[in-house]
Formats: structure tokens, sequence, C-alpha cells
């Protein structure tokens, strides 16, 4: 990222904590509605919703960072562009949309870049950036069904 350049990411929460995807990944966000159970290997994964006749995988983000929290009815499902195909996520709550600049953006120190892209400086907040692409790949970079 060069040092003249700024993003927009939508900024949510899990627990105590800030998270946030770029805002040109996520198609919109929804009210929470438990996902119809499938068959799945990783804990994270808690089923489909139906979105307008099509239907979309939904993953409990929680989970996946490794958080436990449960929803409640301020969650909702942001539903996010993952490769070629659209996924939905649960977050406890929708906070806002946020620009950040390029100085305010520190690389992860954790080395997952898998999940967590960076990590940015908002004033007295650390907002961790999630990778829209990684987040939810199977081992092989290919999305988990």
């Amino acid at each position: 990222m060069s040092a003249a350049t700024s993003q927009q990411v939508v900024v949510f929460s899990l627990g105590s904590e800030e998270y946030a995807l770029p805002i040109a990944k996520v198609h919109e966000i929804i009210r929470y509605t438990e996902p119809r159970s499938v068959s799945a290997r990783e804990p994270w994964i808690r089923g489909v919703i139906s979105l307008r006749g099509k239907i979309v995988r939904v993953y409990d983000l929680a989970t996946r960072v490794g958080l436990a929290t449960e929803p409640s009815a301020s969650s909702k499902i942001v539903i996010i562009e993952t490769g070629d195909d659209v996924t939905g996520v649960i977050v406890d709550s929708v906070e806002e949309v946020l620009t950040i600049d390029a100085e305010q953006i520190e690389a992860s120190p954790i080395g997952d870049t898998d999940t967590v892209a960076a990590i940015a400086k908002v004033d007295d907040r650390l907002v961790v950036l999630l990778n829209s692409e990684g987040l939810f790949a199977a081992r092989g970079g290919a999305p988990v069904a």
C-alpha cells in the first residue's frame, strides 16, 4: 500500500474486539437469521441461508478467529465477496464505515496473513483488517463448502 492511499472499510464487532473488511468486498448487511445446518468438517461453518433465491454459505466469524460469542438480537450477517462467490459471516454488530489512511496501517505481527491482512491504529482503537480471500479458504486455497 503506498503512503498516499487510503481505504474504506466496514468495521464490526465480535465481543469487545473490532474487525474490518474492505467496503468493496461487502455486498450487503442483513438481519441475523439462524442458518440451516449442514454437515461440515469445520466448527465455524454454521450452515446456509437463502438470499433472494440464492443459497449462501454462512460462517461464524467469532469461532473462526477464536472468540466465544453467540448470536444475539443485534447480530448481523455481512454478505461478502470471497473470490468469485458470496459468503455470509455472522458478526455481533456493525459499527461504522471508516476511512483508514496508509500511515494508520501496520503489518500483522502474528504472521497469519490467511486471516489477518493488517492492523489499523485509529485514535486509541486497534481494528483488525481481515483478509476476505483467505479467511474462509481451505488449506489448499479453495473456499470451504
